[in-house]
């Protein structure tokens, strides 16, 4: 049995990790626990939770999206931050910590089934919509951002999505297998999680 805690971003991910995650996790004996810092993340107030976190459990993970930080320094990347996060804990916690950030917003892995975000929005015409957002990079959700503000939930905000209800409601339809299928970041951190022992 492994205590596994998601230090996620707000409530849109708690919710997501409830749904999803905790019923799948459970299967492999991995026992999993959201926590949310609410928003106004940084690595100073991400590493203060963190320390915390990890003398509860057995391994802790984030779920944080690249666009949810402050300060972020010039030319910040995925795994520059990553880094960033595992060096702001103690050494001797780190072995515990499996730091993950979302390219570049939860909101991209929405758009791993067009079809289902129709369906949950209710609005059929949404299914050519997102597909041809999704055609545009190349069938990759995870690189949906030609700035913040064409980020994934900026273009969803011109629909009738509401974060925390829809959300995790279209993650429920789509299923863990299809937004692995399509968001290669997101597999690779779930391969880790689920080979915890």
């Amino acid at each position: 049995m492994v205590r596994l805690c998601i230090s996620v971003e707000g409530d849109t991910e708690l919710r997501f990790v409830h749904s999803c995650f905790v019923p799948y996790f459970a299967q492999k004996n991995i026992f999993v626990t959201p926590v949310s810092l609410r928003g106004n993340i940084s690595v100073d107030r991400v590493s203060h939770e963190l320390k915390k976190l990890l003398y509860n459990y057995d391994v802790v993970t984030t779920l944080y999206d690249f666009y949810g930080f402050k300060n972020l320094k010039e030319g910040e990347t995925k795994d520059s931050l990553e880094e960033r996060i595992l060096k702001s804990v103690p050494e001797e916690l780190r072995n515990k910590l499996i730091p993950y950030i979302q390219m570049y917003e939860f909101e991209g892995l929405l758009f791993s089934s067009p079809s289902a975000m129709a369906n949950i929005l209710q609005k059929k015409e949404l299914e050519l919509w997102a597909q041809n957002i999704l055609d545009q990079f190349n069938g990759n959700p995870e690189s949906i951002n030609d700035s913040t503000e064409a980020a994934p939930s900026k273009r969803l905000a011109e629909t009738s999505y509401r974060k925390t209800t829809h959300g995790p409601n279209i993650m429920s339809e789509i299923g863990l297998d299809e937004v692995r299928q399509k968001c290669k970041g997101f597999d690779g951190w779930l391969s880790l999680l689920e080979n915890l022992h």
